[in-house]
């Protein structure tokens, strides 16, 4: 089973950190996630490095 670990980021609307849980297992990713504190949609563009560990970029919606 892959591991899920949490990752912090900042809403690019309200500016609250939220925890994001992030699945491994599919790779490189991009999905749509709404702000668990303003309820904007986020667009989450997730990489996987080398060693399995995630990187994350967040936007607005109207900037991706």
């Amino acid at each position: 089973m892959a591991m899920q670990p949490f990752v912090d980021v900042t809403c690019p609307y309200c500016g609250e950190t939220i925890s994001l849980m992030m699945d491994l297992s599919a790779g490189d990713q991009n999905y749509i996630e709404d702000c668990q504190v303003c309820c904007r949609p986020i667009v989450v563009a997730v990489a996987v490095d080398e060693d399995g560990e995630p990187q994350v970029a967040v936007s607005g919606e109207d900037e991706a």
